[in-house]
């Protein structure tokens, strides 16, 4: 039955997509999959049947440049909150985890999928696959799908070392995809695709990857020195959020109108953000949060539309070779990784299932495939594999993060705890000092190097510490200490472990060696928590022995935090609104 009118307008398309994309992703979460699987599962089914319904939808005259700038700003929205979670100060502990699972992600996953398209590849399909075909495939294999990771991550509701390390993996792994990708196609597109001309093409490929990365910072940091000038001179707090959106459209539309990656420069922009002042980008996921559920709705379900499930059968060979090479290589790089950085048990089985989902950083790099008349030759094969194997990986990489995050034991950790304060970065390892004035000064020094320091100055901190311990010893039995202060500001508890697997001579009242010191600092408003640490703390050390035992010999501050955050530690750090309900 045909309407009236002519259902042409976009608007009018955006809301048939935007219901259809509500009602499947609720339908996928009733049956206990990832949301952002029934999207992207409605938006192929709207495509597949916009031929049927066409004239009374509308949808059959669907334009993709018609919500082009949507799906730039919700990539770019994505990108900017991804690089926000680089926050330097943040990820002390983090450093070698990342670094390694970066080597390896940069040369473990695009070298076995080109070794597999170059053998079992061109034996399928030799007028198909070539190097150049192959090596551009392997950059694309690299990338991630940052919206889709934090889409799962909130909906599982999850907190951990492997959420952490995803979240701050995401935006790195997405810059070594673009730079190897931006070199293998400069390379390739100069030379000409011949072989011959491969070893002059390599300084200009080289200076195309320095220009790309080059151009997408000048913007970022031009934006975000203009939006952070604005917000402490011009913008009221209220307008802060709005100040943050129109940084995210003109970072990415400056970056597009000079050649760069909108992508790189909103994840740049996201990065000197949370590094130049932190709260803001708080204040800029609160003011998104809202509508957060209506962006993500649309977007995955217009991606589905984009993706056209018939070619998975014209290459369905090369399809599932690619998809299960680039499956493995992830898992290789990131096992192998986090093996090298002594990375907990569950991290390192579980994170490469995590990084499965590939998303819109790879549509972007095939779509620049597409645009080069210089890589005309293979532009088919690589869009045709690469966007079939990504509709495979949309479909079951959400699932397999949330099972990676299950099975990690992190999923549902997301509800406030009592030991919430006391995250990754708030824990060190190897604690030294000959006297407790020594190792209050190193703690307190470690603590007012983060973002959550206390208000008032550190001197004063310090001395209040001193002065409640002049008033009684805080070590208590099996070689723990709480040295802490209450404090007349501040809004929340915070604090720093420090560690010693040998053990420190401070004199405890039981003349053991102590392992373990908990520095804290208290607002008043927060007086009651911070009595229930001290007795939670009190009761984990004096009668869990295994507990003790574990902590006081940690191998590094991941395994520490595992240890209090883990399932079997219910004691200790227990969900707050268990406690509330209990009470």
């Amino acid at each position: 039955m045909s309407l009236p009118f002519s259902p042409s307008d976009p608007l009018y398309q955006l809301a048939i997509v935007l219901v259809a994309g509500i009602v499947g992703g609720e339908l996928f979460s009733a049956i206990r999959l990832p949301r952002v699987t029934g999207w992207i599962v409605t938006g192929i089914l709207l495509r597949a049947t916009s031929g049927w319904h066409g004239e009374a939808t509308g949808l059959s005259a669907l334009s993709t440049e018609a919500f082009r700038p949507y799906m730039s700003f919700v990539l770019g929205y994505i990108a900017f909150t991804v690089g926000a979670a680089l926050h330097f100060a943040s990820l002390k502990n983090s450093g070698i985890r990342l670094g390694m699972l970066l080597l390896c992600e940069a040369l473990i996953t695009p070298t076995l999928v080109v070794a597999t398209m170059m053998t079992l590849g061109a034996y399928l399909a030799p007028q198909q696959i070539s190097l150049p075909t192959s090596v551009l495939l392997g950059a694309i294999a690299i990338a991630g799908a940052p919206g889709t990771t934090v889409l799962v991550i909130e909906e599982a509701r999850a907190k951990g070392i492997l959420t952490r390390t995803l979240l701050a993996a995401i935006p790195l792994i997405d810059m070594v995809a673009v730079g190897i990708f931006v070199f293998a196609a400069y390379f390739f597109a100069e030379s000409g695709m011949s072989g011959g001309a491969w070893l002059n093409a390599g300084p200009v490929a080289t200076a195309s990857v320095a220009r790309e990365f080059g151009l997408a910072f000048s913007v970022a940091a031009v934006g975000a020195v203009i939006a952070l000038g604005l917000n402490r001179t011009v913008v009221s707090p209220a307008y802060l959020g709005p100040t943050m959106v129109a940084l995210i459209l003109g970072a990415w539309g400056a970056a597009k109108g000079l050649g760069a990656s909108g992508i790189l420069a909103c994840s740049f922009a996201g990065i000197l953000v949370s590094n130049l002042r932190h709260d803001t980008v708080r204040s800029t996921e609160a003011y998104l949060h809202s509508i957060g559920a209506l962006l993500f709705a649309a977007f995955y379900t217009l991606a589905g539309m984009n993706l056209d499930v018939a070619m998975v059968r014209r290459v369905a060979g090369l399809v599932a070779l690619y998809f299960l090479a680039r499956f493995l290589g992830k898992y290789l790089a990131a096992f192998l990784a986090m093996s090298i950085a002594q990375a907990p048990v569950q991290i390192r089985n579980y994170l490469g299932l995590a990084l499965v989902p590939h998303g819109g950083v790879a549509v972007g790099l095939i779509l620049a495939v597409q645009a080069n008349p210089r890589l005309a030759d293979i532009a088919p094969t690589v869009t045709s594999v690469g966007l079939a194997a990504l509709v495979i990986n949309q479909l079951l990489g959400p699932s397999g993060l949330r099972l990676a995050l299950k099975n990690a034991g992190e999923a549902g950790n997301g509800a406030p705890r009592l030991l919430d304060f006391l995250d990754e970065n708030h824990i060190t390892i190897g604690l030294v000092g000959g006297s407790k004035e020594e190792i209050i000064r190193t703690l307190t020094a470690q603590l007012y190097a983060m973002p959550d320091r206390p208000k008032v100055s550190q001197e004063v901190f310090v001395n209040k510490v001193f002065e409640r311990e002049s008033l009684a010893s805080t070590c208590l039995a099996e070689g723990f200490m709480i040295p802490h202060a209450i404090l007349d500001g501040g809004q929340a508890i915070t604090g720093v472990l420090g560690l010693s697997s040998q053990g420190i001579d401070l004199d405890a009242p039981d003349g053991r060696p102590v392992h373990a010191v908990l520095l804290l600092a208290t607002p008043q408003a927060d007086r009651q928590r911070h009595l229930e640490v001290l007795a939670a703390f009190a009761r984990a050390i004096t009668r869990d022995a295994g507990l003790r035992e574990q902590l006081y010999h940690a191998r590094n501050a991941a395994h520490a935090y595992v240890v209090l955050h883990a399932e079997d530690s219910h004691d200790i750090n227990y969900f707050l609104e268990d406690a509330i309900t209990r009470a």
